[in-house]
């Protein structure tokens, strides 16, 4: 599918919710057409393209981050606008679920008035290059007043053909019990929602909460290169 507002208002939103309370996450299969996937991956490989920052130098690892804006990829605004509308109420019932009085606007540009006023006004949304020995540590982007609690990530490569290695990889932290791991199955053009910081999960005395990081295993050949898109913006 095209990754467009009509494309996304066509998604099964009932169900999606249901894989994110089922699972921790919801697989959005070819959510990106080819065209999007190559026209996202010549922003970090053209000539006079975004700048990257490495990962090393916020120590979650190595590899480059190129933070994207509206600006330089004019589909952005749209799928970031479409996505949230569908998963403001989701967020709101979680919120709801973990006795949280923060509530969510329907509109995602209402939400960036509140990020704009909180000083957070640098995009956070970025694509990942890594390569053979690249890897990125167990981590979550839930610095601010304004956080969203979900985001999306995807992959822009071929697993097996353009590079080996570098899963894409969640933990779920559970009161008193241990991590659960999970392996993402993303394939090029796929996307996920996943929490970015934090889900509710049902257990025998109402709703408690979990928490989850998530990582890119190490490259052992080849390039990757994903993204992650956030509805919140950094300070």
């Amino acid at each position: 599918m095209a990754a467009g507002p009509a494309a996304i208002d066509l998604l099964d939103w009932a169900d999606i919710a249901a894989q994110l309370d089922r699972d921790g996450y919801a697989l959005l299969p070819k959510m990106l057409t080819p065209q999007d996937v190559q026209a996202l991956r010549r922003l970090v490989a053209a000539p006079g393209g975004l700048p990257g920052v490495p990962a090393a130098g916020s120590g979650l690892g190595q590899g480059d981050f190129f933070h994207i804006s509206a600006a330089a990829f004019a589909p952005l605004a749209a799928w970031r606008a479409a996505l949230y509308r569908h998963l403001a109420p989701i967020a709101n019932q979680w919120n709801e679920r973990l006795g949280l009085v923060r509530r969510y606007p329907a509109e995602l540009q209402d939400f960036l008035e509140h990020n704009l006023e909180a000083g957070q006004a640098r995009p956070r949304s970025c694509l990942i290059r890594m390569t053979e020995h690249d890897y990125l540590a167990l981590h979550q982007r839930a610095d601010g007043e304004h956080v969203f609690p979900l985001q999306c990530v995807g992959l822009l490569s071929r697993p097996g053909e353009d590079f080996s290695g570098g899963e894409f990889i969640m933990t779920e932290q559970r009161p008193r019990m241990q991590s659960r791991p999970m392996v993402l199955p993303l394939q090029c053009g796929d996307a996920a929602l996943i929490p970015t910081a934090q889900r509710p999960i049902k257990g025998g005395k109402g709703y408690y909460r979990a928490r989850l990081k998530h990582a890119i295993g190490r490259v052992k050949g080849g390039e990757r290169i994903g993204f992650e898109l956030f509805f919140h913006d950094a300070s």
